[in-house]
């Protein structure tokens, strides 16, 4: 669907369609590096080649450099310090699956992606990527309806729940479904920190303190703090599943204006997909019961 509605909160249609052009490449990105991916390739190896990939179009900082995921670390098994989420030398398999997380910064614009894969043959993953369409709607329409992101967290796991698997995006700092996004504007150098770019967290350190002082976060998870409607603006969204050894996400932009939501782009990897396999359309009560 277009939209080109926008409020005084939301970008105007010119940013959005550069925040847009940053996602695709985003996306572009981790498939072209998930197309060269074979036995033996490290975690480390994976997120050097779509870190390459990305500076070699443009890209000059980051939110947070690219992250790598294999095996069972795609469902941040045994995660219990932040450490644990930077890449290793885990070499991936056949049948393995993987995640690709990226997320650059181009021209003061910032993209944030997930892109889910594996190697060889791996029927359940295909299964728990079905079932991850399903909270991709439920999403939008409960912000959409003017649900608190509170609800909406407690929504999509009641959804995962229903489908017999488990809430991973509880494991991240702050256990996050989503984050805030907007052009980086920082007088500070170009630089890395423990994988985040310095610009980029002075930038989100200033909406946390903005969005306290009007009892709201820019950071939504299922506590008291996120107990509000969505802000009008941008947010990257990482639904995260997981089942036994297999975690499984998609993280794109949603916009958020006064009196509607949608999601920036539909034309990405895991949407092309869904309809190539021409699913029918969820709805937040379809569920599919997998076998534990």
């Amino acid at each position: 669907m277009s939209h080109t509605k926008v409020t005084e909160d939301t970008p105007p249609q010119a940013e959005l369609d550069a925040f847009r052009e940053l996602q695709q490449l985003a996306y572009q990105a981790a498939g072209d590096v998930a197309a060269t991916l074979e036995p033996g390739v490290t975690e480390r190896e994976a997120a050097r080649r779509v870190r390459e990939h990305l500076e070699g179009h443009g890209v000059q900082d980051w939110f947070h450099t690219p992250f790598a995921w294999f095996g069972d670390r795609t469902a941040f098994r045994g995660f219990t310090v932040p450490l644990q989420f930077f890449p290793t030398s885990r070499a991936l398999e056949e049948g393995m699956p993987f995640i690709l997380d990226c997320a650059p910064v181009r021209d003061g614009y910032v993209a944030d992606i997930g892109y889910s894969g594996y190697l060889g043959e791996n029927p359940l993953h295909d299964r728990l990527m079905d079932d991850l369409r399903a909270h991709r709607r439920l999403i939008v329409e409960r912000v959409r309806a003017g649900d608190t992101l509170q609800d909406v967290y407690r929504a999509v796991d009641a959804l995962i729940r229903e489908q017999g698997y488990d809430n991973r995006h509880r494991v991240y700092p702050g256990r996050v479904i989503a984050h805030q996004v907007g052009r980086v504007h920082s007088r500070l150098p170009r630089a890395v920190v423990a994988g985040f770019g310095i610009r980029s967290l002075q930038t989100l350190v200033g909406d946390l303190v903005v969005e306290r002082m009007h009892h709201r976060s820019p950071l939504w998870a299922d506590g008291d703090i996120s107990a509000h409607p969505a802000t009008p603006g941008m947010w990257a969204v990482e639904p995260h599943i997981g089942f036994r050894d297999i975690g499984v996400k998609f993280e794109e932009i949603l916009v958020v204006t006064e009196d509607d939501a949608y999601w920036l782009d539909d034309d990405l990897p895991h949407v092309r997909r869904w309809d190539a396999r021409a699913l029918p359309s969820p709805s937040s009560s379809t569920t599919t019961e997998v076998t534990r």
